[in-house]
């Protein structure tokens, strides 16, 4: 099915298109993305539940990894395609970008509410933890370059793939067994989202544990369908705007690619799965990380690493910077707001958009 779709990409002829068009087959894959993306929060949720599966490592695992079928798509195409640094900006910037989806979820559906004080599992610390060590080793793949190659592949990205995997193993043990345990009443957002949750449970109470697995592959083939429509057009709209791949990489791309993240997690929010929620967007900002493997074994040109500019190691120290922040609200769990949102999320969405001013200038 990837095969045909990508047959029909090329006798489309995106080059030959207008930005319209080129835009408009943007909007129609992103909608179909955001579609999706709705659907999976409901079906991992459901899963964990049934299995006795986490909900910060089936947030982590599962969900971050179908969320994150679209930069898989991006990666791919851009890579392969020799667009390294569209590529590469677009794992970046998305970990910037998917932790500021948490700030605008507070800011627009837990209004009054932080939503770090509904997500005081453990388990998230060291989910941020691990993300924010597997983020400094990209930026120390990009400040040094490639050291050295493999079978013409990039120690980097097999280190980064490999830390990844370790990373889950810490968390799939360290949820079972907690060593902090937080403090203060946990209270039920104004919404009762535990109801429509409940409305959810009885939705699919018929639903077989297999059939969630069947829609849970469906939503994610749609999703994975949506990101490489995005992939190819976001390329050409680079191209015929000129604002180079590197910004739209950053932005552009990395934002509706972000769209199943943005769905998922104002899904799970709205049944009230706020640590599912939350580690959601950590469990697929460490998953870019990982992709960087992908793109490296589908760049022809060399490897992947040395075709990035500079500017890249500056993304991945913004996106340390707002994970750090989200940790530091999670474990504060304070009961404060600046304009309906937590401080935590004011603090990431004012730091997202002064780095993403200061990365357009550099």
């Amino acid at each position: 099915m990837f095969a045909l779709i990508i047959e029909l990409i090329s006798m489309l002829d995106l080059q030959s298109q207008s930005l319209a068009i080129n835009f408009g087959i943007f909007a129609v894959a992103a909608i179909f993305v955001w579609f999706a993306g709705t659907k999976l929060s409901k079906y991992v949720d459901l899963f964990a539940d049934r299995t006795g599966l986490g909900k910060a490592f089936a947030g982590a695992l599962l969900l971050g990894g179908a969320t994150s079928l679209p930069e898989l798509a991006t990666t791919l195409t851009a890579s392969y395609s020799g667009a390294a640094e569209l590529a590469g900006n677009n794992l970046l910037g998305g970990v910037v970008m998917q932790v500021a989806v948490l700030a605008l979820i507070d800011a627009f559906v837990l209004r009054g509410r932080p939503l770090t004080l509904f997500s005081p599992q453990s388990s998230l610390i060291m989910v941020g933890v691990m993300l924010i060590a597997l983020i400094a080793l990209a930026s120390a793949a990009v400040s040094s370059g490639e050291l050295f190659s493999i079978a013409g592949v990039g120690v980097w990205p097999i280190l980064l793939f490999a830390a990844y995997v370790s990373s889950l193993w810490v968390i799939y043990r360290y949820e079972g067994d907690p060593r902090w345990e937080p403090r203060g009443e946990i209270a039920q957002p104004p919404e009762s989202a535990r109801d429509i949750k409940d409305a959810h449970q009885d939705q699919y109470r018929d639903v077989s544990t297999r059939g969630l697995v069947g829609y849970f592959a469906v939503a994610s083939s749609i999703v994975l369908t949506g990101g490489y429509f995005v992939a190819v057009s976001g390329e050409v709209i680079a191209e015929q705007t000129g604002v180079g791949q590197s910004f739209v990489g950053a932005t552009l791309v990395a934002l509706v690619t972000s769209l199943p993240e943005l769905s998922t997690t104002y899904s799970a929010v709205r049944f009230g799965a706020y640590s599912m929620a939350a580690a959601n967007i950590l469990g697929t900002n460490s998953l870019e990380i990982a992709l960087f493997l992908p793109a490296e074994l589908a760049y022809r040109e060399g490897n992947l690493f040395d075709a990035l500019q500079p500017s890249a190691a500056f993304l991945a120290a913004l996106g340390i910077v707002v994970t750090s922040l989200y940790l530091w609200g999670i474990l504060e769990r304070r009961d404060k707001t600046v304009f309906g949102m937590g401080v935590d999320s004011f603090a990431v969405l004012a730091t997202y958009l002064a780095g993403l001013a200061v990365f357009y200038t550099i």
